[in-house]
């Protein structure tokens, strides 16, 4: 077996992780942090602002306990948020913390890879927040032109 250079290694590890192709991992990856709740805890986990409107979450990473991320997520069931928070944990993207009180008190935050993820989200976020009148009017004028 012949030895490969570097660059050759970075050549072939680029052809491993092709999203494009069907078994790639990357492309599980991409299936699991693309969910809306993914987004979602990405951006409660990932600046202390108020969470009001149209705030940039410009902020600093913050740690949360479960039922402030349960309160905070409208329309998550608890089933979704800890499906998902494992899965997070899992990846390496949240730790979790628990904490033998009575009751038990769990908490979140995001680990340096999820920080750098929310970094990326939070982006997609905001352009959701910002252009979501423009969709709103296109998709009027789609559902008129074709009725």
């Amino acid at each position: 077996m012949a030895t490969m250079t570097a660059a050759q290694q970075r050549a072939q590890a680029k052809v491993e992780y092709d999203a494009f192709v069907a078994a790639c991992p990357s492309r599980k990856l991409l299936d699991r942090i693309s969910g809306k709740w993914v987004t979602l805890i990405l951006a409660a986990l990932g600046n202390d602002s108020a969470h009001e409107p149209g705030a940039d979450c410009a902020g600093e990473p913050r740690v949360m306990r479960y039922s402030e991320l349960q309160r905070l997520l409208a329309g998550v069931s608890q089933k979704m948020l800890t499906q998902t928070l494992r899965s997070l944990e899992r990846d390496g993207l949240v730790s979790r913390t628990v904490v033998p009180t009575v009751p038990v008190t769990v908490s979140y935050e995001l680990t340096d890879l999820g920080l750098s993820l929310y970094e990326m989200m939070r982006g997609l976020k905001a352009w959701a927040e910002v252009h979501m009148d423009d969709v709103l009017a296109n998709r009027q004028t789609y559902e008129t032109r074709v009725a």
